[in-house]
C-alpha cells in the first residue's frame, strides 16, 4: 500500500521500519521540527527522520500539521492510508478525510485502557499485568476511535519503562503491518470504545519522580521501574538529590534490625551490595543509584564511598 507516516520518537521509528520491510511504499514522512539537544544545543532530528533520510523517503517537518500550507503539502503524497505513532500533533477532521482508508494510529496500550501520551509508563506504576498495541481508526477525539487490530504481552515483575518500550515497539511493527494485510483484504472490523473502560494516562513530569517512603515498597518498585530511565525517581542523602535506578520490595521483617520502631525513609540494614529503606507497608531494598554529581552506579559502588549507617534517614 501507498503509506503516508506520521511519527517522531523510536516507538514510530521501529514501526516505519516494519512496514518498510514488508514493502509497503511510504511516500513522505511527517515528523516533528528538530530540536536542540544536550548543552551544546546542537539541533537533532527525531529518529523518524533519521530513518525516514536513510532510506531517501521525503520529510516534512511542519510545526502545526493543522496548518492549511502543511494540508496543501500533505496531499502532494499519494496514500492510500496514514499510519500514525506518537506524532506529537492532533490531525484535523480535514487530514483525517484524505486518505481513502484514512488514518490508523499505533497506540501503545489496550485500549480503551490508558488513552493519552504515556500509556508505556501508567501500565507499569498502576501494576497492570498485561499491555499490548491497538490499531486504531482515528478520528477527532484523543485515542477515542474504533479498535481494529490488537495484540498483547504480559508485563515482567522486572519491566521498566525501557523494557516494556522496547518490547512494545516491536510488537506495533508487528501489529500494523499484520493489520494492514487484513485491511487490504476487507476483513478489518472496526469495534467501538466503552468509554466507561477508559482510563487516561496524562504526560509524564519530573515532579512525579519524588519517592514518598510513606507509600508502600510495592507501588514504589512499580513508580521506580515506571520512570526509569526518564524523568528517574529520586530522594535525598544528606541534603543532596539521590536518584534510585534500580530496586525492589522487601517484607520489613525480613531484614535489619526488628522495624517496630522504625519510620518511612529510615535505613534498616546496609550491606556490601545493597540498603533497604523503610516506607509505609514493607522495605524498598537498592541495587542501583545515583548521587547528586556523580554518575549512576551499583549499591555495592556507591557504599565504597558514602558510608551510610541503619537509622539514617532519606528525605528531605
Amino acid at each position: 500500500m501507498k503509506i503516508v507516516f506520521m511519527g517522531t520518537p523510536d516507538f514510530a521509528a521501529g514501526a516505519l521500519e516494519a512496514l518498510i520491510g514488508a514493502g509497503h511504499e511510504i511516500t513522505a514522512v511527517a515528523t516533528q521540527p528538530d530540536k536542540p539537544r544536550g548543552r551544546s544545543k546542537e539541533l537533532l532530528p527525531p529518529p523518524v527522520k533519521q530513518c525516514a533520510l536513510k532510506h531517501g523517503i521525503p520529510v516534512m517537518q511542519p510545526k502545526r500539521i493543522k496548518r492549511p500550507e502543511a494540508v496543501a503539502e500533505l496531499r502532494q503524497y499519494p496514500a492510500d492510508v496514514y499510519i500514525v505513532a506518537a506524532f506529537g500533533q492532533i490531525l484535523s477532521q480535514e487530514i483525517l478525510d484524505i486518505p481513502q482508508y484514512g488514518c490508523l494510529n499505533i497506540h501503545a496500550s489496550l485500549l480503551p485502557k490508558y488513552r493519552g501520551s504515556s500509556p508505556i509508563q501508567h501500565v507499569i506504576i498502576d501494576g497492570e499485568k498485561k499491555t499490548g498495541v491497538t490499531i486504531m481508526q482515528m478520528d477527532a477525539g484523543i485515542d477515542t476511535g474504533d479498535m481494529l487490530y490488537k495484540k498483547e504481552i504480559p508485563i515482567a515483575d522486572t519491566d521498566d519503562y525501557e523494557t516494556l518500550h522496547d518490547k512494545l515497539m516491536a510488537l506495533g511493527g508487528e501489529a500494523i503491518v499484520e493489520a494492514l494485510t487484513l485491511l487490504e483484504q476487507g476483513k478489518l472490523v472496526p469495534e467501538k470504545q466503552d468509554d466507561s473502560l477508559s482510563c487516561y494516562a496524562p504526560m509524564i513530569e519530573k515532579s512525579m519522580g519524588r519517592i514518598d517512603f510513606t507509600g508502600k515498597a510495592t507501588a514504589l518498585d512499580r513508580l521506580i521501574r515506571g520512570l526509569t530511565p526518564w524523568p528517574g525517581t529520586f530522594t535525598f542523602c544528606r541534603g543532596r538529590q539521590l536518584k534510585i535506578w534500580k530496586a525492589e520490595a522487601v517484607a520489613s521483617d525480613r531484614v535489619g534490625r526488628a522495624p517496630s520502631g522504625a519510620v518511612p525513609g529510615e535505613i534498616l540494614a546496609v550491606d556490601k551490595d545493597t540498603l533497604t529503606v523503610m516506607t509505609g507497608e514493607g522495605a524498598l531494598r537498592i541495587y542501583e543509584l545515583q548521587l547528586e554529581g556523580k554518575k549512576r552506579m551499583t549499591t555495592r559502588d556507591f557504599l565504597l564511598g558514602v558510608k551510610l549507617q541503619p537509622g539514617e534517614l532519606l528525605g528531605e
